[in-house]
């Protein structure tokens, strides 16, 4: 028997970016590495048969960052992008699936982002920015390069690929916009299009715009304003009308569950108002997948567990076909919609390339952590308990290793997930932001709750903490707190708390209004949602949890009611602070300020920055760092007291 170690963990690779070829005999998908050894990661293209009957594979040798597989409309092909020729360069590919040598398509300077083969067989669309021109290479080489909000931005164009004569061309009629999506309708007509104003999230204004593009003429058709956070465009037919659909935030936002929208798009005029096909359902919609020309196969979260379901075109309204036990995700389907694939993955089988019916039992095609097999994990339960108001919750808990609920009361930790419009699906739980399973091998039970804002219980549940984060999720996990120490799994005396993200934010609002926690661990999480407004790449989005921007006049504000900084003179648990140098999603002053808070009020705790680190923390010596110094914090406040020998 094998044991989990900090270097198991993070040496692994996981499955990504599945596709399905046209004629559903075949799955694409890269497998990465888990962690980055070097400043450009590495990644592969593998090939499977969905159908199982032979063994995935590998097509590309992996020794650049090879991805986003994408399948020529014969089924005989792939493009994918890879940096291969410049690291960090993204150029496009095409390999032939029988085996050969990869062919490079673009040696364009600024790279390209996006592609999508046209149904002709002739052309590929590909989103690129411009190329430097001599002025951009003289101001680069002598560094006269201030930065000017809304000048030179590197806007990713749409740019036709004729593969015979290797032209690219761009579309003029999209202006200024930038294009985040591309979609063809199956008979080979129009492109949907999805663009932005801006390359990155546009923290204050962030407009989505969907337009129509036609591939022979180049002409654009402006279909209106997209909902917010628009994603996974995908179309059908019914009547001989052609829909367009798409995953957004249900308004009017920014917190709030998923959903998708529907609108009809004539083939001449203005399309008709869009529609929300999946109000009022209780669970939450997390992946579109487009077949020929029929209805869309869409994903759901529901609770613990994923569901498959149809778009009935009668009614409008999406019906269940079959159930995913834990977690699915980054569903594709075959043109006929016969076939589909998910990334999936249970309590304790890792996420893997699934494939089969959508109707059916998937069978597993991809095997990418076969050395965890033999290891003993902490058994993984269910809960479902009610919240201090009587609303029903889940979530997860996991005992230590070898032991059953009549060995505790254990030291507890709680792990709060991220988002907060996340969930903890009843999947396998090995990873590095803290880890469930590397904690429940070192002696702890680990509960995983799913609080109120998350994914998986429809609109309603995800939109109840809008302006109010840290107020009714927070009961929501003391309510589980409560019922495992009611039923002797966890020992009151040895409680302890962490996450990353929202999940880091909470354990640092949870050392603010209880000292019952005897260490916490914050992540990469938000002690001022003012300042987070102001500095943080989401924006509006953050305001939406906070509760209020800053800028409305002089305070008090919502967002100082909700900010952990607020009660840092109430804290007395030992904290450990960790934060990655270049997080643009939560920057690292979130972690500065706090820490130096707790260092007037005399705080026992550990601040630590990892240089070169986003909100991920991906390099490999820093993710063991990561599982190491976590271990260590909690095993130094909640280890075993020592015995009474007076």
């Amino acid at each position: 028997m094998s044991t989990v170690t900090p270097d198991l963990i993070v040496d692994g690779a996981i499955p990504r970016h599945p596709v399905i070829s046209p004629d559903g005999r075949r799955v694409a998908y890269t497998v990465a590495a888990y962690t980055r050894e070097e400043q450009h990661p590495s990644s592969a293209i593998w090939v499977a048969a969905t159908d199982a009957s032979s063994p995935p594979r590998k097509l590309t040798e992996g020794s650049a960052g090879d991805s986003d597989p994408r399948w020529a409309p014969d089924s005989a092909s792939l493009f994918f992008g890879s940096d291969r020729l410049t690291r960090g360069t993204t150029q496009l590919y095409r390999i032939p699936v029988g085996g050969g040598q990869a062919q490079a398509l673009t040696t364009w300077k600024s790279g390209v982002s996006n592609c999508l083969p046209l149904a002709d067989g002739r052309r590929v669309a590909v989103v690129a920015a411009d190329e430097p021109t001599d002025e951009d290479e003289r101001r680069k080489a002598e560094r006269d390069d201030a930065k000017v909000w809304g000048e030179r931005v590197p806007y990713g164009r749409l740019r036709l690929l004729d593969l015979d004569t290797g032209r690219l061309r761009v579309v003029d009629g999209l202006g200024d916009r930038h294009v985040v999506e591309l979609a063809q309708r199956p008979d080979g007509g129009p492109l949907a299009v999805l663009t932005r104003a801006t390359p990155d999230l546009d923290p204050v204004v962030p407009a989505g715009e969907l337009h129509l593009v036609d591939p022979e003429t180049g002409k654009v058709r402006d279909l209106g304003p997209a909902e917010l956070d628009p994603s996974a465009l995908t179309w059908w037919k019914t009547d001989g009308s052609w829909h367009l659909c798409y995953l957004a935030t249900t308004p009017p936002g920014p917190v709030g569950g998923r959903a998708v929208f529907d609108l009809t798009v004539p083939e001449n005029g203005a399309a008709e108002k869009q529609h929300n096909l999946t109000s009022g359902m209780a669970v939450c919609p997390s992946g579109l997948a487009q077949v020929a020309d029929g209805p869309p196969l869409a994903l759901f979260a529901d609770r613990l567990d994923t569901a498959i379901h149809r778009l009935d075109p009668k009614t409008r309204r999406f019906q269940p076909m079959s159930r995913l036990d834990g977690y699915g995700g980054l569903m594709t389907a075959s043109g006929s919609g016969d076939v589909v694939a998910v990334v999936a993955s249970t309590a304790y089988e890792p996420k893997n390339v699934h494939a089969g019916p959508p109707t059916g039992r998937l069978a597993r095609l991809s095997d990418t952590r076969p050395e965890l097999r033999g290891i003993t994990w902490g058994t993984q339960e269910r809960l479902s308990y009610q919240a201090s108001d009587g609303l029903d919750l889940d979530g997860l808990l996991i005992l230590p290793v070898a032991r059953t609920r009549q060995d505790g009361p254990f030291p507890l930790i709680t792990l709060v997930h991220g988002g907060p419009y996340d969930r903890y699906a009843d999947q396998f739980l090995l990873g590095t932001s803290p880890s469930a399973q590397w904690l429940a091998a070192a002696g702890y039970a680990v509960f995983l709750p799913n609080p109120r804002g998350g994914e998986g219980r429809g609109h309603a549940f995800a939109a109840s903490v809008a302006g109010a984060v840290g107020m009714d999720e927070w009961t929501d996990i003391v309510s589980g707190i409560d019922l495992l120490v009611a039923d002797g799994v966890a020992d009151p005396d040895r409680l302890g708390i962490g996450g990353w993200s929202h999940g880091g934010f909470m354990a640092a609002w949870a050392v603010g209004q209880t000292s019952r926690f005897k260490a916490a661990v914050m992540g990469a999480g938000i002690s001022d949602w003012g300042m987070l407004l102001a500095t943080g790449e989401w924006g509006i989005w953050d305001a939406g949890l906070g509760g209020s921007c800053g800028w409305e006049g002089a305070g008090p504000h919502r967002h100082d009611q909700v900010s952990p900084i607020s009660y840092a003179s109430k804290i007395s648990t030992p904290v450990l602070i960790l934060h990655g140098e270049d997080d643009p999603n939560v920057p690292v002053g979130q972690a500065t300020y706090f820490h130096r808070a707790l260092r007037r009020f005399g705080v026992e705790h550990e601040f630590v920055v990892y240089p070169r680190e986003g909100h991920p923390i991906l390099e490999r010596n820093h993710q063991l760092d990561v599982l190491r110094r976590t271990r260590a914090w909690f095993d130094r406040w909640l280890a075993d007291p020592a015995p009474d020998h007076a």
